[in-house]
Order: structure tokens, then C-alpha cells, then sequence
């Protein structure tokens, strides 16, 4: 936490402070679901760009992955801070009085989140998880969070510069493109804006 860090006081016991919040109607899985129905969209699990990178042909790419990754770490890699995830089910309906409960102290998990709090869900038990914190290590875990950081900042620079170099061919955007923290409505706002200005323009 730095100085800049906003500390809230507040009864809003929701997910954020927003005052508009919510969750796709059917949840993200058939969001995700329809969209990668798409006939233009294949889908390859575990596949980096670079196994690939001479097998693809585009006019314009709009690349979500890492962006130092994407030009081989040639300044360094970007740290990032990850998560392990730890599910639960109980067979009690609620677990917690709220859908998260931070832990910033002697644990050594971070925060825990029961899923009904936040879907309005109706199901006999519940399930939550336990989050702990870890240090990002390509091909051991994933990159959540950029570290917001002035000499890590500097180094994004870098590759953004690189990635100028291309002029326009490839779009980076994203957690991982952008090197920048979204919440969804966010990464939503930029994608958005990334079709109204470079695309649709």
C-alpha cells in the first residue's frame, strides 16, 4: 500500500464502492461461451504466441497477452503479483456474512469470497475460496495484477515504444497489453474505445 492508496470508510458491505454494480444475467461462463461461438474464432488451450507467431496472417491483431512477452522479454521481464485460488463447498447455505471478507494481517491468505453473495444464487450449500498471494512465475502460475511501481512503469515504457514501431499492426490492450490494473468495466471501456478509434475509425 502507498500513499495514494484510497482507504475507504464506509457500510457499503458490496464487492466495490461503485454505485452501479452487476454480473452478466446467465454469469460470465455463457458470456464467454457465446462469444467464442464466433465462426472467425478458434480457440487454442495452452499455446504461446510465439509457437504460433509464423502460422498467423492479420492485417491488424489486437493482442491481450503479455507485451514483453510478445517481444521476446528483450528489456526484461515485467513482475506481476498471482494468485493461488482454494475452493471450498460446505453444505451450509452461507459460509460468511458478506461476499468478501479481507484479511490483511496474520493470515496467510488475503481475502475470501463466497460466490452466492455476489450471484444471488439459490442452491442448497455454498462454495468459496481462499486467496493467497504469489509472486508470478512464467509457466508455474498466472499474471493478475501489475505492480504499480515507477521503475516497472519505466520498463513497460519500453516495449510500449517497440510496440509503436508497429504502427497500428498490432494493438496491445488489456491487464497484460497495457501493463495497467482494469477492473472489468474497465477493460470493457478500453476495448470499446480501442474499436471506436483504431478499428470502426
Amino acid at each position: 500500500m502507498t500513499a495514494r492508496d484510497p482507504v475507504y470508510i464506509s457500510r457499503d458491505d458490496r464487492y466495490f464502492q461503485d454505485t452501479y454494480q452487476g454480473m452478466p444475467k446467465l454469469g460470465y461462463t455463457e458470456l464467454f461461451r457465446r462469444m467464442l461461438k464466433h465462426p472467425n474464432i478458434r480457440i487454442l488451450l495452452n499455446t504461446p504466441y510465439q509457437a504460433i507467431a509464423d502460422e498467423i496472417h492479420y492485417q491488424r491483431m489486437i493482442y491481450t497477452g503479455q507485451i514483453d512477452q510478445f517481444f521476446n522479454d528483450q528489456y526484461g521481464e515485467l513482475p506481476y503479483r498471482s494468485l493461488n485460488f482454494v475452493h471450498f463447498h460446505d453444505r451450509r447455505d452461507q459460509v460468511q456474512a458478506v461476499g468478501t471478507v479481507n484479511f490483511p494481517n496474520e493470515y496467510d491468505y488475503t481475502r475470501t469470497t463466497e460466490f452466492k453473495h455476489l450471484t444471488g444464487q439459490q442452491c442448497a450449500g455454498s462454495s468459496w475460496i481462499e486467496e493467497y498471494p504469489q509472486t508470478f512465475r512464467r509457466g508455474k502460475n498466472d499474471p493478475y495484477y501489475p505492480i504499480p511501481k515507477e521503475e516497472y512503469r519505466a520498463l513497460y515504457r519500453k516495449y510500449e515504444a517497440e510496440a509503436e514501431k508497429l504502427e497500428g499492426r498490432v494493438i496491445f490492450a488489456g491487464r497484460l497489453g497495457d501493463y495497467q490494473y482494469y477492473n472489468m468495466d474497465q477493460a470493457v471501456a478500453r476495448a470499446l474505445s480501442i474499436f471506436d478509434k483504431r478499428i470502426a475509425s
